[in-house]
């Protein structure tokens, strides 16, 4: 309730922000350049390209703001956040407005251009900043009081992560962590009992977030532990938690991470996103104008297609399957029949390139690829995307990650129509192959998706 409180605060200052800055330009405009009496508002404020302009410009920012993630996590937000993603979408709203909405207009100097550009840059980045300011501000306030807090869950008690947590427990601005136990990632760490519950070891990691409702996840494990960080990680992954962990003195003193501390024991979060909102966005328009242009131009293809495979064999023109996307997310999978309509009768089966279920048509159709034409329309609803790891069955999925535990690592990004690991080699036969084709080819620079960035961070990220 919370966070969709704040969400929809940040919208209405938003689209009041934006809604008094057109208002501003367009009654500057009207008495400055076209000599408008000041007075006279009704008359101002009744010409039809103001009320036009006041459906779509206020809209149009709510949508840049969206683009670039300024709604997400709004109960993490910082003063310092708000200032950079402020002043750069309205500097990227405000060029665009111009070109849209003020450069085709009658001036006797192109100093009116100036002027209209700066009036509104400063006008909507002002009342943007301002509306943004006093929200973020108060929810600042309630965190550091302790009105507000997360669930925390500490993985690891060793010495150092007791003096860690006992520090923050001591802080004057309390940093948001509220402790609801720790689990052991070995039998020696339970300093920490004295001042939390034991929730058990790792290998009940997933259920202990389920369980407890967790928000945060803080690692603290020693050198000698460093192993059980890839079993971790894997375990949260799919989750909406945050990870951050209290990094080693060796880490600090060899400079392999900057610190920083406000207000106590500095920490690092552990990033987990490939790509940053602003970029995920703008795939995801691409991934809309590309299906879309696919399917009208295809459409004859996509229509041949359908009655060679309704006119040469028994069953459905399209095969609907199961698959796991993103985040772990299961899905339907749409695609052109290849195989005989009762091909998995007995049980879930990877093909073979002489597989006997194959039908005569589903044969081209497989090695050609155009039985994947319609996953065009599962990137219009957003389960899968252009170019991405291809989806799998949660069958084989359990399979493979038994093998390659950092296979899950590969559902941070949507699936795709293609990968590089098809293009380079094909159809998988077996599991061996599934996962030198995908997971392997991963290190090869496929999304970076086997990688997890670090950023270093204080304990605190509101300040």
């Amino acid at each position: 309730m919370k966070r969709r409180g704040l969400i929809a605060a940040y919208v209405v200052l938003d689209w009041l922000a934006g809604a008094a800055s057109w208002t501003a330009l367009f009654v500057y405009r009207k008495v400055m350049f076209e000599q408008a009496d000041p007075s006279d508002f009704a008359h101002i404020l009744g010409d039809g390209r103001y009320q036009l302009g006041l459906a779509l410009v206020p809209a149009f920012w709510l949508v840049l703001h969206a683009l670039a993630g300024m709604y997400l996590r709004p109960m993490k937000r910082h003063r310092i956040l708000e200032l950079g993603q402020v002043t750069l979408t309205t500097l990227v709203g405000v060029l665009v407005l111009f070109f849209a909405l003020l450069l085709d207009d009658a001036i006797v100097s192109y100093r009116q251009y100036y002027a209209s550009l700066s009036v509104l840059f400063l006008g909507h980045g002002s009342l943007t900043l301002l509306g943004r300011m006093v929200i973020t501000t108060r929810t600042v306030k309630k965190i550091h009081s302790g009105q507000w807090s997360f669930s925390t869950l500490v993985i690891g008690g060793n010495q150092r992560a007791l003096r860690t947590i006992e520090e923050m427990k001591l802080l004057r601005k309390n940093p948001g962590f509220n402790f609801i136990g720790f689990i052991q990632a070995n039998g020696s760490d339970t300093q920490l009992e004295t001042l939390m519950p034991n929730l058990g070891k790792v290998a009940n990691l997933e259920q202990v977030i389920c369980d407890h409702g967790i928000q945060e996840v803080i690692i603290a494990i020693g050198s000698s532990d460093h192993a059980i960080l890839e079993t971790v990680l894997n375990g949260v992954e799919g989750s909406p938690v945050a990870v951050r962990i209290i990094p080693d003195i060796y880490d600090i003193l060899s400079g392999s991470v900057r610190m920083s501390s406000i207000y106590g024991a500095p920490l690092i979060e552990i990033d987990r996103e490939i790509m940053p909102q602003w970029q995920r966005s703008f795939k995801r328009i691409m991934d809309w104008v590309v299906s879309i242009l696919a399917l009208v131009i295809l459409c004859p293809v996509l229509l041949a297609i359908g009655i060679a495979v309704w006119s040469t064999s028994k069953g459905p023109v399209f095969f609907l399957q199961e698959r796991i996307g993103w985040h772990g997310r299961p899905f339907r999978i749409i695609k052109f029949r290849t195989m005989d309509q009762d091909a998995e009768k007995a049980g879930p089966q990877l093909s073979s390139e002489n597989d006997p279920r194959i039908t005569s048509v589903g044969k081209f159709l497989r090695k050609s690829r155009l039985d994947e034409l319609p996953q065009f329309f599962n990137v219009l609803k957003g389960d899968m995307t252009l170019v991405g790891p291809r989806p799998e069955r949660a069958h084989f999925i359990a399979q493979i990650v038994e093998r390659a535990p950092h296979y899950n690592h590969l559902q941070k990004v949507r699936p795709g129509i293609t990968s590089w690991g098809q293009v380079k080699y094909g159809y998988a036969e077996n599991v061996d192959e599934m996962i030198h084709t995908e997971s392997l080819v991963c290190t090869e620079g496929c999304a970076d998706c086997h990688t997890t960035r670090f950023r270093s961070i204080p304990c605190i990220d509101w300040f």
